[in-house]
């Protein structure tokens, strides 16, 4: 009961509080205050197999562009294309009045072939390089269509007899003659005619018609690096070859240990052009068949032809040595194939070429 001043005793109002503290501990304890939250139940999924992404492609390196090598000569351009351009021929005099000749050292292939009077001539054969002057240029001869068909090019002559120009004509090669004046001849001043006549080699390229301002397809097989040719491989010395084409024409190769290649000698006298002597990374030497036709040049002698249709033995010559050889040419268009005693294909070191025609029992050659 209060006092007489208006309070509970002590001990009712102990009491009371407890009473207080006892609900609120049951209100507490009926909201879960103060107890620790249990942890959620996992239910464990299934084992399931979960694929593996592939491992990507291993990314392929894109392989380096080859090389590309000049197909009449097997060497290197610089570049990994050969430029869009025609093989091109000249006619060259080899007469003792036309020496010294111009241009002749650029040519990739050089043909010596007899002609009337005994006296031989070249096919010149070029596409690395295009100089702008070679002579003299003189005219065209029944055995020059089977040298530069397999080529598909241009032949570039002063002129010649009706039948040899038609004859070019239909073995497919573009003829470009001064006598048809087409562009790229000139006479010097410092000749007499007929061995005046010059050209332009880039001239004559310029006016290659049709598919022909392209690459010519390979002549010869050819190794890749040099000192690996077939020749250059064989034992047998090949340091000189002493070739007699004719009573008129005596032509020695040389090998120069210092440059690598052969030095050529019309006889005992350097061949000379354009003010430097002559030289061939490989000669080949052949045994040709060369029978006269039934046409005369203007001083009434017999016009001789090569054979180059058919089949015969030969020598290459590369660093220094040499090896036997056999030749064949199917056809007028097809191109003159070399195999070595064992049948294989006779590959040349890459550079230059001269060949020699040599005529079957007038001519011969001696190599040491």
């Amino acid at each position: 009961m209060p006092t007489k001043h208006g309070r509970a005793p002590r001990g009712a109002r102990s009491g009371a509080v407890g009473a207080l503290v006892a609900l609120a501990l049951l209100t507490t304890a009926a909201c879960g205050v103060g107890e620790p939250t249990a942890p959620p139940t996992v239910t464990a999924a299934p084992d399931v197999a979960v694929p593996k992404a592939a491992p990507p492609e291993p990314v392929k390196p894109k392989p380096e562009p080859k090389p590309a090598v000049w197909p009449l000569t097997g060497q290197r351009t610089g570049t990994t294309k050969v430029p869009a351009r025609a093989a091109v021929a000249v006619k060259v005099e080899n007469s003792v009045a036309a020496r010294p000749q111009r241009g002749l050292q650029s040519a990739d292939i050089v043909w010596e072939q007899v002609v009337e009077g005994g006296i031989s001539r070249y096919v010149a054969v070029y596409h690395s390089a295009l100089p702008s002057t070679v002579g003299p240029v003189r005219s065209v001869r029944p055995m020059d269509p089977a040298i530069v068909a397999p080529m598909h090019g241009i032949l570039a002559y002063s002129g010649g007899q009706p039948p040899f120009i038609r004859a070019v004509g239909k073995a497919g090669v573009q003829s470009v003659t001064m006598d048809s004046g087409d562009p790229g001849f000139w006479r010097s001043g410092n000749r007499l005619a007929p061995h005046n006549v010059y050209g332009s080699v880039k001239k004559f390229a310029k006016q290659a018609n049709g598919s022909r301002a392209e690459p010519p397809a390979a002549q010869f097989s050819y190794a890749a690096k040099r000192g690996q040719g077939s020749a250059a491989k064989n034992d047998r010395k090949g340091r000189v070859a002493d070739v007699r084409l004719s009573p008129a024409q005596r032509t020695v190769w040389r090998w120069k240990g210092d440059t690598k290649r052969y030095a050529r000698y019309d006889g005992s006298t350097p061949s000379m052009s354009s003010g430097k002597q002559l030289e061939a990374r490989n000669v080949l030497v052949l045994s040709v068949k060369l029978k006269n036709t039934k046409y005369r040049d203007p001083s009434g002698a017999p016009v001789p032809e090569t054979q180059m249709v058919g089949s015969g033995k030969g020598v290459l010559l590369t660093r220094g040595k040499a090896l036997n050889v056999t030749w064949k040419k199917k056809g007028t268009r097809s191109r003159l194939v070399l195999t070595t005693p064992g049948g294989k294909p006779a590959l040349l070191d890459p550079g230059n070429l001269w060949i020699e025609l040599v005529p079957r029992g007038s001519g011969s050659w001696k190599v040491s």
